[in-house]
């Protein structure tokens, strides 16, 4: 009896620490756009730059564990000024609602954001996805053809890979263990830890300035978002394996962005063979750049976003 509640005892602190966390985390960095509902999923979305149909609309897809403010710190308030930008939320994560519990595959986010984009009257965007994104936006060619002018992959993953899951997902995405696990990470990590790790991934560069203190690292430590993260994480490879022979049916301009130095999804394994499966792909690499050349080399990604858009009728040509 006194084990039993001293398990109570230790549930209770640990959600009661959990809920004051994510209460923090909602309080410091809250929602920076709209909401939508489709098909009674709630999307956040983010929209800047000129709406009365002078510019390109554009669509950018955040990665894995991330949210509208990866592309909000710089990159969008930039390419406001030449395009309607359009920042969304994938499911689960930021503040878009999760869409299942077993996982939103790249196919359900890609036609969530599609129809999402569609409610704000971007019929058929410019399509950007950064790394785990890029997986949706590869989904959004293939599956949604007719709602799509051109495709952007920064360093995007694409292909099936060899190397196992970590333990970090291995658990957090188990049925059981991931449940009982993910209350004490979001009670007792701190967010400085999150920010760590964002860090280690702009390698070999380093975050600029300001962009750990924007992007809310306390969103991703929310449970929900764990979850939704883990999970999606988890059965990415399966779902990439049964989309990536499909690749070639994609027929709109199509410009990949990716870093020499990347060693999160690596340059060979992902884009080198996804540029040769594309008819007229172009393919830039960047030398010494990591996994976020959307902040590393910012210009080299406006630069390509500009070549699809030309490529795509959107833009003149300079």
């Amino acid at each position: 009896m006194a084990l039993v509640a001293l398990a109570a005892c230790v549930a209770i602190l640990v959600l009661w620490k959990a809920r004051a966390h994510e209460a923090r985390a909602e309080a410091a960095f809250p929602p920076e756009g709209q909401f939508l509902t489709v098909d009674g999923n709630r999307v956040h979305a983010v929209v800047m730059g000129p709406r009365d149909g002078s510019v390109p609309d554009l669509v950018l897809i955040h990665g894995a564990s991330g949210n509208t403010r990866d592309m909000t710190f710089d990159l969008a308030p930039r390419l406001a000024r030449n395009y309607r930008v359009i920042v969304l939320d994938r499911p689960g994560l930021g503040y878009t609602a999760r869409l299942n519990r077993s996982g939103a595959t790249i196919t359900e986010q890609a036609d969530l954001l599609q129809r999402a984009a569609a409610e704000l009257g971007a019929e058929r965007p410019i399509v950007l996805g950064h790394s785990y994104g890029g997986a949706v936006a590869l989904a959004w060619a293939v599956t949604r053809p007719d709602r799509i002018a051109a495709l952007v992959m920064v360093a995007g993953a694409a292909k099936p890979w060899d190397t196992g899951l970590s333990a970090y997902y291995r658990v957090l995405s188990h049925p059981v263990l991931g449940p009982l696990a993910i209350p004490f990470l979001t009670a007792f990590v701190r967010d400085e830890r999150v920010e760590q790790a964002v860090g280690e991934i702009f390698a070999p560069q380093e975050p600029p300035e300001g962009y750990l203190e924007h992007i809310g690292a306390g969103l991703t430590l929310r449970r929900h978002s764990l979850r939704a993260n883990a999970l999606q994480r988890a059965n990415l490879l399966g779902e990439i394996e049964a989309l990536h022979r499909r690749y070639d049916e994609i027929s709109v301009p199509t410009e990949i962005v990716h870093g020499r130095a990347d060693t999160t999804v690596g340059l060979t394994i992902h884009s080198e063979p996804l540029s040769r499966q594309i008819a007229g792909a172009n393919l830039t690499t960047l030398d010494g750049i990591g996994h976020m050349p959307h902040h590393s080399a910012p210009e080299e990604v406006i630069a390509a976003i500009r070549r699809a858009a030309v490529r795509a009728g959107l833009r003149r040509a300079d």
